[in-house]
């Protein structure tokens, strides 16, 4: 526990507390912290957009390779988020698979772009999405679909009107998860979109940033994620009790 808690003691220790309010309100401080919130939250809108289904697929079908794919979903959480990155700029790069077809029909480039913070975003949060769901919907009752689908509701409605209500704490546990991992990614963001105030730097690229010249700035920040991070588990430690229960 000691060695847990000591580091997070130690940035409360050092904090500087008489200057917070100050150092908070600066310039580049809430311009990072602007960006972070609204990158990632559109990384997990578009998260629940494509992982809901995945999910889906993977919890209610039998097909296969189900467990390839499976084990595909969950890479990135192994991986090393720089790693990341780089595979992001070898498909969507100007020179990458599909970067450059994007690039020649449409001038569109996304890395070095706040687009791009939201791909290298949503590319390593999506796992934690993807796992809470199948979860839920494996715990799911299915004679509740099933039931829908003997009165005649198409698979769609079923799973509009019956499945997503359903499931619908285990979703709304995974996009906030979700949405924690999307405001703390570094390493796949400052690979794929660089780090530039204003359009790329997000809080954790500020605090390395600031880290190298000005210390007091980076554990203002630093405090700031943590604030977050603890917000979020008091929000998810009923559901987080209940299922170790």
């Amino acid at each position: 526990m000691a060695f847990l808690v000591l580091p997070l003691a130690g940035l409360l220790v050092r904090a500087p507390w008489s200057t917070l309010p100050q150092r908070l309100s600066e310039p580049q401080v809430l311009e990072a912290l602007r960006l972070s919130l609204v990158t990632a939250s559109v990384a997990t809108a578009v998260c629940l957009v494509l992982g809901v289904p995945l999910a889906w697929l993977l919890a209610r079908t039998d097909f296969p390779g189900r467990r390839l794919l499976r084990a595909l979903v969950t890479v990135p959480l192994v991986l090393p988020p720089v790693v990341g990155g780089v595979a992001l700029l070898l498909v969507l790069g100007r020179r990458g698979l599909v970067g450059q077809w994007l690039e020649s029909a449409f001038g569109f480039s996304l890395p070095f772009t706040t687009a791009g913070v939201v791909v290298a975003e949503a590319f390593v949060a999506m796992p934690f999405l993807v796992i809470a769901v199948e979860g839920a919907l494996r715990a799911a009752d299915v004679r509740y679909e099933e039931a829908a689908a003997t009165l005649g509701a198409s698979r769609f409605t079923v799973f509009r009107r019956v499945t997503l209500p359903l499931v619908a704490p285990g979703v709304l546990a995974g996009a906030v998860l979700c949405w924690a991992r999307a405001l703390g990614e570094f390493g796949a963001t400052i690979t794929f979109a660089g780090n530039f105030p204003g359009r790329t730097q997000t809080m954790p690229l500020a605090v390395y940033l600031a880290l190298e010249t000005e210390p007091e700035a980076a554990i203002v920040l630093s405090l700031v994620l943590l604030a977050v991070s603890v917000l979020i588990l008091v929000a998810l430690r009923d559901r987080w009790v209940g299922a170790a229960a």
